[in-house]
């Protein structure tokens, strides 16, 4: 039996029906799930990958590839968590698999955060030059790409790394009608904050006329209530 059929054979064996009852409730649209539990897949992500992790990484990302065709969300998940696994030998070349895949094979918001906030994430950190590409992704038609481009910023802006990056992007998804773009780049506005308070708060202030307000909410959920009372005036 070779590794995805032992990976799914596991899934399957640790499937719970409660969570299994409520996963479609997270998201908008139909998702194929086994059911098992994240932490559950966690575990499985890292007992497989000590069986793998000695092979190339062009072999490892054959396997993510072969897991990622099935749809199936856990399945992603030990994908995503195996190229983050891989973090220490990214090369530049390595962006054109992870954007094929955000395009490719994402169909949901908890695949896009998992692939964007870790391996991309991670990635653009190592490859700054890579942030404009992020904002190619703005003027994609796919909404999981253009989710991916704030999003694949959280953890380097939680840093207080790219600030004028993550201000021209939020500028390109402003005034996107998707919803989950929106709460993306919101999020991605939250987490600058954390080390860029008042540069967030003067953003929000100049754009709020025209920010949709789910973004809005978002960007400003972690400041003092004086400046979230502020920036909620209509």
């Amino acid at each position: 039996m070779n590794i995805i059929s032992q990976i799914k054979q596991e899934l399957q064996e640790n499937v719970d029906s409660k969570t299994r009852g409520y996963s479609n409730s997270f998201f908008k649209e139909e998702i194929k799930s086994y059911g098992v539990k994240v932490t559950t897949v966690t575990k499985i992500s890292k007992k497989f990958f000590r069986q793998i992790k000695h092979l190339s990484k062009d072999t490892i990302f054959g396997f993510c590839e072969e897991l990622l065709k099935s749809d199936y969300v856990e399945e992603a998940f030990v994908a995503y968590r195996w190229s983050d696994y891989l973090k220490d030998g990214y090369e530049p070349e390595d962006f054109v698999v992870f954007e094929r895949w955000l395009s490719t094979y994402v169909s949901n918001w908890a695949e896009c955060d998992t692939l964007c906030n870790h391996t991309l994430g991670t990635f653009v950190e190592k490859y700054p030059q890579y942030v404009e590409k992020l904002k190619d992704w703005t003027r994609s038609q796919n909404r999981w790409v253009k989710r991916g481009a704030a999003v694949t910023l959280i953890l380097p802006a939680r840093k207080g790394m790219f600030l004028d990056d993550v201000f021209e992007i939020a500028d390109k998804l402003l005034l996107d009608r998707d919803d989950l773009v929106q709460k993306g780049y919101g999020w991605m506005l939250k987490e600058a904050s954390k080390k860029h308070q008042q540069a967030v708060f003067d953003y929000v202030i100049k754009n709020k006329a025209t920010m949709p307000r789910t973004a809005l909410r978002y960007a400003i959920e972690k400041m003092p209530q004086n400046l979230r009372k502020e920036a909620m005036k209509k």
